[in-house]
């Protein structure tokens, strides 16, 4: 089992990452669909969901979503929220999406470089093609690899509730790891994050090759241009030719 499908359904991951700051996130996507001209019952995928509450955000602001997860659990919870405009399913994005084309794909906050395979990256850009009609639009939110390297913080401790979460970061190689210790109820657990730090040009090198345009790069949450050396964030937009 990779480690992204052990560590994602369990309750700790999202005890972990509780503290997200989601008025930010909505008024990020609030701004990226105005930015996009998405007009109201827009079809869109929110690939890589979690728990659902962006892709009931988005179906709040008027679009017709369908969110996709490689956790089971996550989808189970977010179940309870569909309706006639919203669903969900068990979709792992290295795979073709089963569904009439969508006029965007979003794949937001860092929801993509988990895989050690070159192939398994280029088949997602492959999957979101696939899944577009024509000039539909592929959003990838992404690390920013240099402000990753500048701004790594060795160790620290996150508590949450009764639970301290010990974090190691380091850079092996081209990726980031992320290592997780903690116990719960007199019990230890160890999980690990491994994440590609890919620069503009390889991401872009694989959009290319699969037909895209890419259109813009943001370098933050409120939609400012994107500089290499001080943006925490690489908002991709490209467009299917």
């Amino acid at each position: 089992m990779e480690w992204f499908e052990s560590w994602f359904d369990t309750p700790y991951y999202h005890l972990l990452y509780s503290n997200r700051d989601y008025t930010e996130a909505e008024n990020f996507i609030t701004k990226l669909t105005a930015d996009l001209e998405l007009p109201p019952n827009s079809k869109i995928i929110d690939l890589a969901c979690g728990k659902g509450r962006h892709s009931v955000f988005l179906n709040k602001l008027g679009y017709d979503v369908l969110g996709l997860d490689l956790s089971r659990q996550s989808i189970e919870f977010d179940k309870q929220f569909e309706n006639e405009t919203l669903k969900f399913q068990v979709h792992d994005m290295r795979n073709p999406v089963e569904a009439e084309p969508k006029d965007a794909v979003f794949n937001l906050f860092t929801s993509f470089g988990y895989f050690d395979n070159e192939s398994d990256d280029k088949n997602v850009f492959k999957s979101v093609y696939n899944a577009l009609k024509p000039s539909g639009f592929f959003v990838l939110d992404y690390l920013n690899e240099d402000f990753v390297r500048q701004g790594i913080i060795p160790e620290s401790t996150i508590k949450r509730g009764e639970i301290d979460f010990k974090i190691v970061k380091k850079i092996e190689g081209r990726h980031i790891i992320k290592d997780i210790q903690f116990e719960d109820k007199g019990k230890p657990f160890h999980y690990f994050e491994k994440v590609k730090l890919h620069s503009l040009e390889t991401i872009n090198a694989y959009a290319s090759e699969f037909g895209f345009e890419r259109i813009k790069v943001w370098g933050d949450y409120q939609l400012n241009e994107f500089n290499k050396e001080s943006s925490p964030r690489c908002i991709n937009l490209f467009k299917k030719k």
